[in-house]
């Protein structure tokens, strides 16, 4: 863009001559924008409608409003930060209350082991994952059956996954005990 047409343009925005235009290019190394605020400093361009400033981002009145009451609108944004903390909270609230009234049972030949709150199951996991596992896994191998019971997780449909892993660690154990068996025949 040419100096004229830079000169052209601030003068269309704000109003002022050529000269002045000219000077506020020069005073800005060029640049429009600083031109706008340098004539706005003196008084020699008027603001833009709407009570903004060439200095910043002009922002509507309804929503300079709500921003400077602490609020948003919550048609468009989703409600305050409050709001959304609340809303969590009643989550994390909802899920502890579900995950302590469902359990994890263990049984061992149809005799009942223990029961777990599904909440503590969870922690384990969160912070002792390296630990409850493999003692998850190598007690289906010593004839240990889970399942879920409560009022969300007793379905059959979870406790048949259950099952089917009881089942899997049981048919290893059979196939190992066989091959087992079979070394030991052929050793001697």
């Amino acid at each position: 863009m040419t100096e004229l047409e830079k000169a052209e343009k601030l003068r269309e925005k704000t109003g002022v001559s050529y000269t002045e235009a000219k000077e506020a290019l020069e005073h800005s190394n060029g640049d429009i924008l600083d031109a706008l605020i340098y004539l706005e400093k003196q008084g020699k361009a008027a603001p833009p409608p709407g009570g903004g400033f060439f200095k910043g981002v002009s922002v509507p009145n309804e929503y300079q409003q709500s921003y400077d009451s602490g609020r948003r609108d919550p048609e468009r944004n989703g409600g305050s930060f409050s709001d959304l903390m609340k809303r969590l909270g009643r989550f994390l609230l909802l899920l502890l209350h579900k995950g302590n009234t469902n359990y994890l049972e263990a049984r061992k030949g149809g005799e009942h082991i223990f029961s777990c709150p599904v909440t503590v199951l969870v922690l384990l996991f969160i912070f002792f994952f390296w630990v409850t596992l493999p003692l998850l896994v190598i007690s289906l191998f010593f004839g240990i059956r889970y399942r879920f019971s409560g009022q969300d997780l007793g379905r059959d449909s979870v406790n048949t996954v259950m099952n089917s892993a009881s089942d899997i660690a049981d048919d290893v154990k059979k196939s190992f005990t066989e091959n087992t068996k079979k070394t030991d025949a052929a050793e001697k």
